[in-house]
């Protein structure tokens, strides 16, 4: 694929306006010093806690409340306080969240990581679910004509850089044999895709599963449609900034975290018509036919006990993004903290495990 600029797209305008000024302005301190400081990284070797010391407590990142209505149903108890639960789930919130200490540990996709290293801040990956069917649609919007990705040529679509979106529709452009300066990129966040496929400000934009049945029940009627591809976006996980993970307490806790966050993911699969009722109808005003249609996309949790998959895949990402001038070409294996790699993976059956 083409590494040539987007026409009218500015690569350092993405971070500014995708991360908020002072965010951006951090991150492009970092890249303009290049990222030699940030190579020499690596996680903490320290050994972790048996137990989580008495009085630990974590500030983690439950967006729409998902982990707390997960665990309520699943009758999940920690072993430790959540001091507060963040309702936020995007990447370059959950970024700047970190910066202000605000959030110990957060539930994203892969591209997070990468852009975080990006600005130059210290965070790693401590759990993966490996997600096999994509979690995303292409809306169109209304009244438009395009059925497939290769009608996507000269067109503006939704691009979130700091977000698993992003990449998806990267990836469905290079399948597709698009290069970056065929397409419009339109620099958004994902909670303003919707506005501006409405208002016609993009031609595409990748929803989530959970978004397509509400849009298209608005906008089915006046043309608006969805293009499916087989592009998915592989990793589902959670990371925390290194300064978390150097603290012997909250690492503990992190730890004790991972199972029953691993646990709370397989209770919802086993448990759709449940999950339906509790969470996509009662908190999310979705009809039950609505929430039948997402939870039939569901993905299976997968919790591999060897992360040698994800590495793979989350390099070949942070090559995508370096070939379009996105980011500065970089080893990922240092965004990983092994000393938690099988801990989800034992919490879980087997046929949660591959």
């Amino acid at each position: 694929m083409s590494s040539t600029p987007v026409p009218g797209v500015d690569r350092r305008l993405f971070l500014t306006s995708l991360l908020g000024a002072a965010a951006g302005v951090t991150g492009l301190a970092g890249c303009a010093n290049g990222s030699a400081a940030a190579d020499t990284r690596g996680a903490s070797t320290a050994p972790l806690a048996d137990k989580v010391p008495a009085g630990t407590s974590l500030k983690i990142a439950s967006y729409q409340n998902v982990q707390q209505v997960q665990f309520r149903l699943a009758k999940i108890d920690l072993p430790f306080k959540v001091s507060s639960w963040v309702n936020t789930g995007a990447g370059p919130d959950v970024i700047n969240a970190f910066r202000a200490k605000s959030l110990d540990l957060a539930n994203n996709a892969g591209i997070p990581p990468i852009q975080a290293y990006y600005q130059g801040f210290d965070a790693k990956i401590v759990a993966i679910d490996i997600t096999r069917k994509p979690n995303y649609l292409f809306a169109t919007k209304p009244g438009s004509d395009i059925r497939s990705v290769a009608g996507f040529k000269g067109k503006k679509l939704a691009f979130s850089q700091g977000q698993a979106q992003g990449v998806v529709l990267l990836r469905a452009l290079k399948k597709a044999g698009l290069a970056y300066d065929d397409v419009r990129l339109v620099p958004l966040t994902s909670n303003q895709f919707l506005t501006a496929l409405q208002s016609g400000q993009v031609d595409i934009a990748p929803l989530a599963n959970s978004q397509v049945p509400a849009y298209l029940q608005q906008y089915g009627s006046k043309g608006a449609h969805v293009i499916e591809t087989d592009v998915v976006d592989l990793l589902n996980l959670l990371w925390a900034p290194a300064s978390v993970l150097a603290d012997r307490a909250k690492a503990a806790a992190v730890a004790a975290y991972i199972p029953y966050w691993a646990k709370g993911q397989v209770w919802q699969y086993e448990h759709p018509d449940t999950w339906n009722e509790e969470f996509y109808v009662k908190t999310q005003n979705l009809t039950l036919a609505q929430a039948k249609g997402i939870t039939e996309l569901a993905n299976k949790p997968l919790f591999p006990p060897s992360w040698d998959e994800a590495i793979a895949w989350e390099q070949e990402t942070a090559d995508l993004l370096a070939e379009g001038g996105f980011v500065k070409k970089f080893d990922v294996s240092s965004l990983f903290d092994h000393r938690f790699e099988d801990i989800a993976a034992k919490a879980v059956p087997a046929q949660y495990r591959r």
